[in-house]
């Protein structure tokens, strides 16, 4: 079986991944939903002839030792991020087609309010979600946008690179791990001798890399990174969680001072029933923020980011759902099931006034979805 075909299929169907094993048919994954191609069962030999042809002599011989490897593959007019491992004594691929163009905000239907805090000069700025729920395509955005607007030295640190950026107006350095550094934590050590204006993390993974990047963060430079976490109050105290006891005190200090902004996604089917759409928790680290996050409160962000909305531009994941809802992006059937609170969610919906939720006041970064709403 050959890999060109396969992701020109994968293309043609509008896939986001490719999962190929022994024993199974090629699985497409469209709009988050995992999909057969055919009936044909894969054997080991194609599998081998796939991996090998994914690998380089070095990436072999790495991947004989540790039995599983994460990299970029340029083939023809694509770009993928893949994983080589095993399973059951034989090899299994995951492969993830990377856009060659880095779409802006506005084709990402992300808030307006990101082009906001992707210019300022300082802090930290975590980008959050579970695993395929656009992190690494909302980062490059933010890096594009930074990147055409501002004369900035950026250096980004990625395992592996993905989203290839050419200069702009800024200069753009791009390093992998285990090609051009040893690893995130190595790279962020070193990199306040490169001159930095703005660094891009691509996952805070371990102790060490959230470490230096809190370090970074603190000697008033820009930083830019990702965790596996779902909201911006869980964020927070991830990050407290990770340092030993000893120093939480300390650190949900530093995390006052330095927090600029937690960017929460999860993707929601769209109402049409083809693609899907973000839903984006916004947390800025206002006086408010600031205090609940020092004092211990983090319990209270939510209610903090739920009134902040038309003064500095925050919204909860119930706010957004409702606002995706109202301009007929999403049904109510999917805004319910990813809600927080899903049943002040329905009252809004109903049009009862509640305690609870009222449009976040962010607005998607679109002039074209106008629809009204469904049903």
């Amino acid at each position: 079986m050959n890999i060109k075909l396969l992701l020109q299929e994968m293309l043609d169907q509008q896939a986001s991944d490719i999962h190929l094993k022994v024993g199974s048919p090629p699985l497409w994954r469209i709009d988050g939903n995992l999909v057969n191609f055919g009936d044909d069962k894969l054997n080991t030999e194609q599998i081998e002839a796939i991996a090998n042809s994914l690998m380089t002599d070095e990436q072999k011989k790495k991947f004989k030792e540790v039995k599983q490897i994460d990299a970029a593959y340029d083939i023809n007019e694509w770009r993928l991020r893949g994983n080589l491992c095993h399973q059951k004594g034989t090899i299994a691929i995951a492969l993830r087609v990377i856009p060659q163009k880095i779409n802006t905000f506005e084709e990402l239907h992300l808030p307006q309010i990101l082009k906001t805090i992707s210019l300022e000069s300082r802090g930290l700025i975590l980008v959050t979600g579970t695993a395929g729920s656009g992190k690494s395509t909302t980062m490059a955005a933010m890096i594009n946008y930074i990147n055409i607007n501002q004369n900035k030295n950026i250096v980004t640190i990625e395992d592996p690179i993905e989203y290839v950026h050419n200069d702009a107006k800024s200069c753009v350095s791009q390093r992998e791990v285990r090609v051009d550094v040893d690893s995130f934590a190595d790279a962020l050590t070193n990199v306040l001798r490169q001159d930095p204006d703005v660094v891009m993390v691509g996952e805070m993974r371990d102790y060490e890399t959230i470490r230096a990047a809190v370090n970074a963060a603190e000697t008033g430079h820009m930083v830019i990174s990702s965790l596996h976490t779902i909201e911006a109050s869980q964020t927070v105290d991830r990050i407290i969680d990770t340092f030993p006891a000893e120093q939480h005190s300390q650190i949900r200090g530093q995390m006052a001072s330095i927090l600029t902004a937690v960017i929460s996604l999860r993707l929601i089917p769209m109402a049409s029933g083809t693609g899907r759409v973000p839903a984006v928790e916004v947390l800025r680290a206002t006086p408010t923020i600031r205090s609940l996050i020092r004092e211990q409160k983090t319990s209270q962000l939510r209610q903090a980011i739920q009134s902040g909305g038309n003064q500095y531009g925050m919204q909860t994941f119930d706010q957004s759902l409702l606002e995706l809802y109202k301009i007929g992006l999403i049904s109510m059937e999917s805004a319910l099931a990813e809600a927080t609170s899903p049943t002040d969610l329905k009252m809004s919906m109903d049009g009862i006034v509640t305690g609870g939720i009222t449009p976040g006041g962010v607005g998607i970064s679109s002039t074209g979805f106008t629809k009204k709403k469904q049903g």
